[in-house]
């Protein structure tokens, strides 16, 4: 007879795994905590900054309102930009009309002050025209885009002769009037501006024409050669250099005008030393003195027709007729009037 056993019910019996679990041991350095990496961040971008470009061209001459030169001749177009960036370039650009004759890229050089950048661009043009000279600087990423008003300047040709008139005739009569020569500026060469052309030339010792050449026009461009004042203390006088066959008035050390005159031939010579005029007489005496200002008995400055290159006088200081007038409203009496042989 079979007899059956019967085993009390658990139920923690029923949640208990039949197999053991396994445990993987830890072998990890690594802490339990974590941090975020850090991302760099970038500079800023760089701003680019507002400037001002200016250009000049320097090695012209004013005449009325306009620049102007002779063909050939040397000019600088001078760039300044406010402010200094390093690595500033500019484009330079010079037309003569619709004709491109000089494009040249630069880089700006640091002024002395650092405030500065600059540059200097020669160029010339070897025919006359109107030339027209802009400057470009490019935008970049330290300097924003810049460009100078457009310059402009006249090139003539370097010619003209008795009668000519125009730009180049007036650039002429500009130069010698500033080295203080007596001369119109109405652009017409006429018998006045021959006359200040012959004074220059025996002023700078040259044979006494009265036309221009290539080594007058230099000169004169140059601003070279003017009368040499001897007697600066002497106030407002009168000074006569025989020896180039000129005349000057001069306040103190500064010459007022230059004439050409005329001194007395070898058989009756000009008298020498220092004199003032006592006697002016205006007009035309019996012997064709004309506009006369005597400074020792019968010796005078005065016009005269002719008064050649060379002295051929009776003693006088014979001036062109068409210069008398004007020298005898600047003489007074009482007016020193030095006479003697220069250096030249």
């Amino acid at each position: 007879m079979l007899f059956a056993v019967l085993v009390p019910w658990s139920a923690s019996a029923a949640t208990t795994p039949t197999t053991t679990p396994t445990t993987t041991p830890t072998t990890s350095t690594t802490p339990t905590t974590s941090t975020t990496p850090t991302t760099a961040i970038p500079p800023p971008a760089p701003v680019a900054v507002a400037g001002r470009l200016r250009t000049t061209v320097t090695g012209v001459f004013p005449v009325g309102s306009r620049d102007v030169t002779v063909t050939g001749r040397a000019l600088w177009a001078n760039l300044v930009a406010t402010p200094y960036v390093a690595g500033q370039r500019v484009l330079v650009k010079v037309w003569n009309g619709r004709k491109l004759i000089k494009s040249q890229t630069v880089t700006l050089r640091r002024s002395k002050a650092g405030t500065d950048g600059h540059y200097a661009v020669r160029f010339s043009s070897g025919s006359a025209g109107n030339l027209s000279i802009t400057a470009v600087h490019a935008a970049s990423a330290q300097q924003a885009q810049m460009a100078s008003a457009p310059k402009r300047v006249d090139v003539v040709a370097p010619n003209a002769v008795p009668g000519s008139s125009g730009t180049f005739v007036s650039l002429i009569q500009s130069r010698l009037a500033a080295l203080h020569f007596a001369v119109p500026e109405d652009g017409v060469f006429d018998q006045l501006t021959e006359n200040a052309v012959l004074a220059y030339r025996k002023v700078r010792g040259w044979v006494r024409l009265e036309t221009l050449d290539p080594q007058v026009v230099g000169g004169l461009l140059a601003g070279v050669g003017t009368f040499k004042v001897r007697y600066p203390n002497q106030g407002r006088h009168v000074e006569a250099d025989l020896t180039d066959q000129t005349l000057a008035l001069i306040n103190g050390s500064q010459v007022y005008r230059i004439y050409p005159i005329s001194s007395g031939k070898p058989s009756t010579p000009t008298v020498l030393g220092t004199y003032s005029v006592y006697m002016k007489t205006p007009g035309y005496l019996p012997d064709g003195m004309y506009y006369s200002n005597f400074f020792y008995t019968g010796y005078a400055i005065h016009g005269y027709d002719p008064a050649p290159t060379y002295p051929a006088s009776h003693g006088c200081l014979r001036l062109p007729i068409d210069e008398a007038i004007d020298v005898y409203n600047w003489v007074q009496i009482g007016t020193p009037v030095d006479v003697y042989y220069g250096a030249n």
